[in-house]
């Protein structure tokens, strides 16, 4: 494998593994940067190496993941209204994603236009409601109820159109029905998990071939490590900088994105 060869999925899993947790959309990054700088790879690629972003998660919640399968093993009811919560958070992006993935990823992806315009309204919202003087009734993921799981799984739908942002789409719902900023962004690193571990598996078998006899095999392992490392040091700091800092830094990083997006495609056009 050449040095050349090694780069592109080095860099696009540097770039998915910073901008998975953010509300920035890292598809959207993933598809520009092959559309705008010639750095591009299979749709399968993209979704695939999402997963070690989302891998991430464990190494900051590995001994509370592993207390909460404890208890729901030993029968306690706050573990399994939990897992219940995180599966109906999953449902609707699970269905649309099986039923939509083909036109998704061969109309939608191929569209800079769609991409940049979703970046800066996305953007736009999430700066709007990142000033809201919204009432805060929940803190705390591990009591949700189960309706609120529900609202934000169909959030977390829209966000199958790239450019929306999977997790900017939650934060926006769960932030709208009450929860605090913290635990918006800490819930939708949670619903995170199941949705990106179908969509590996479900991927992974529609496109076997591509990726056992195609020659995209080892990118996709240079990209899932490289999600995973750098995944793993943004959801290390992001809880922190946003109970501080809230929202408005990666508002404003989609509306340029997606503005200056725009303005090459124009250009270009």
């Amino acid at each position: 494998m050449s040095d050349q060869s090694i780069f592109v999925p080095l860099v696009l899993g540097i770039i998915e593994g910073i901008t998975e947790f953010l509300p920035v959309s890292s598809t959207a990054h993933l598809l520009l940067s092959g559309h705008f700088f010639g750095l591009s790879q299979p749709a399968t690629f993209i979704v695939l190496i999402q997963l070690g972003a989302i891998l991430a998660i464990l190494t900051i919640y590995f001994s509370k993941l592993w207390q909460l399968l404890k208890d729901a093993l030993a029968g306690k009811k706050g573990a399994w209204l939990f897992a219940l919560n995180v599966l109906l958070a999953s449902i609707p992006a699970a269905l649309v994603g099986v039923f939509a993935r083909d036109f998704i990823q061969t109309v939608i992806y191929e569209s800079a236009f769609i991409i940049c315009v979703m970046l800066v309204v996305g953007g736009i919202i999430l700066l709007i409601v990142d000033k809201l003087p919204l009432k805060v009734k929940y803190t705390d993921i591990y009591t949700y109820p189960w309706h609120l799981s529900l609202i934000i799984g169909l959030f977390q739908m829209i966000a199958l159109i790239p450019g929306v942002s999977r997790s900017g789409a939650t934060i926006v719902g769960a932030l709208l029905f009450g929860t605090d900023k913290r635990s918006a962004a800490e819930f939708t690193f949670f619903i995170a998990l199941p949705i990106m571990s179908g969509a590996f598996i479900y991927d992974f078998y529609k496109s076997r071939d591509l990726i056992l006899n195609g020659g995209v095999g080892m990118d996709i392992v240079i990209g899932f490590i490289a999600a995973f490392i750098s995944g793993a040091i943004v959801v290390r700091y992001l809880l922190n900088f946003v109970s501080k800092h809230g929202f408005g830094f990666f508002a404003w990083w989609r509306i340029i994105v997606g503005g200056v997006g725009l303005i090459a495609l124009t250009m270009m056009g």
